[in-house]
């Protein structure tokens, strides 16, 4: 592509991300308000549209939402979820976690999914979850939590369940360089991701796709 493609590539990205912010209901609204009184990273609009509907469009009943403080991506989930099964977020930030949980009080009457919050290390945690119970894994934040939804998603996942890592870029973060956009890139998560994708893509366990939206989503639905 030539630079004016990646001009219009740019502008069409900025396009789609305005447009579903101002979609955005009113529970997404006081997360992404949250998170930036927090100064946390509130995600992208689009990425958060994509998650509601990829909870809507596979009939999910049973979510995980793994992440640091992933306040967005978690109201998203509750709204796809309209009312109905479980959502567990798992934070091993006791500050994440006590964010998300404040905001699940402030919809609990509001809803009839039922929401859990479990601040715990993910590798640790998701070993003591039944397995064949989950219809969607959701991760993000520190890149050792991608490592261990990964080991745990064959085993937790239904048939055709969907795994999503998010900011599967990792351009998302203060020790950044470009994320996988740049070959340089040698910090934590730019590593860890271009490692993960690789062995994702060829596990036969899983059915793969990547999409730029948002910082980046790797989506491996269970086959």
């Amino acid at each position: 592509m030539d630079k004016r493609t990646y001009d219009a590539h740019a502008k069409a990205w900025a396009c789609i991300e305005n447009h579903e912010a101002s979609r955005e209901g009113d529970l997404v609204r006081k997360a992404r308000a949250i998170a930036a009184a927090r100064r946390l990273d509130p995600g992208s609009a689009a990425e958060g549209a994509l998650l509601n509907t990829f909870t809507r469009m596979s009939g999910a009943s049973s979510v995980i939402a793994i992440g640091t403080g992933a306040l967005v991506e978690t109201a998203q989930l509750v709204t796809g979820l309209h009312g109905t099964g479980k959502l567990t977020a798992v934070d091993s930030s006791a500050q994440g976690a006590a964010m998300v949980r404040a905001l699940f009080d402030a919809i609990d009457d509001r809803t009839r999914t039922t929401l859990r919050v479990v601040n715990a290390d993910p590798a640790v945690f998701l070993p003591r979850l039944n397995g064949d119970d989950y219809d969607l894994i959701v991760v993000g934040g520190e890149p050792s939590n991608y490592g261990a939804a990964y080991e745990q998603a064959p085993r937790l996942l239904k048939h055709g369940g969907l795994l999503v890592l998010t900011n599967a870029l990792a351009m998302r973060g203060k020790d950044s360089k470009g994320g996988l956009t740049n070959p340089a890139d040698r910090s934590p998560m730019a590593t860890m991701m271009r490692e993960l994708t690789a062995t994702i893509e060829e596990d036969e366990r899983f059915t793969c796709a990547s999409t730029p939206t948002g910082d980046g989503l790797l989506i491996a639905a269970h086959c």
